[in-house]
């Protein structure tokens, strides 16, 4: 796509694999803020598309569309937005070390030639994952 040359938002969603109201819907969220021709349909140019881009990367990292909003407002300097970024680190930390005990737990189930009834290691897996009664 050239620099000025305009698309529409059915092009767009399409290019993107998006529904057409999932655009839409970025736009009443203030994440997405297509020209209008006469008539009032929406066009869309490069920048839109590197727009989308990025939103689609902070969805994937897990930013909820209100952050995004957030982080997308600082003229090209999310870092303005420091706090947010490092408390979203240390949740991707969280998620990460989740996955990764998860896998692990598969891959021994995988190997393992008992049933989680019969396996220790699932069975202590499986009783970590049971909160403690309550006191009273």
């Amino acid at each position: 796509m050239k620099s000025r040359e305009r698309i529409t938002i059915g092009e767009l969603a399409e290019r993107f694999g998006l529904a057409t109201h999932v655009l839409r819907h970025w736009e009443t969220m203030g994440l997405l803020e297509p020209a209008r021709q006469t008539g009032g349909q929406r066009t869309y140019e490069q920048t839109d598309l590197e727009r989308v881009a990025v939103i689609l990367m902070g969805k994937e990292a897990g930013f909820t569309l209100g952050q995004l909003r957030m982080l997308l407002s600082a003229p090209h300097n999310p870092m303005r937005h420091r706090p947010l970024l490092q408390e979203h680190v240390r949740e991707l930390e969280h998620r990460i070390a989740q996955a990764q005990a998860a896998k692990t737990l598969i891959e021994h189930a995988l190997a393992c030639p008992h049933s989680f009834a019969e396996c220790e290691h699932a069975r202590e897996q499986i009783a970590a994952r049971i909160p403690p009664a309550p006191e009273g």
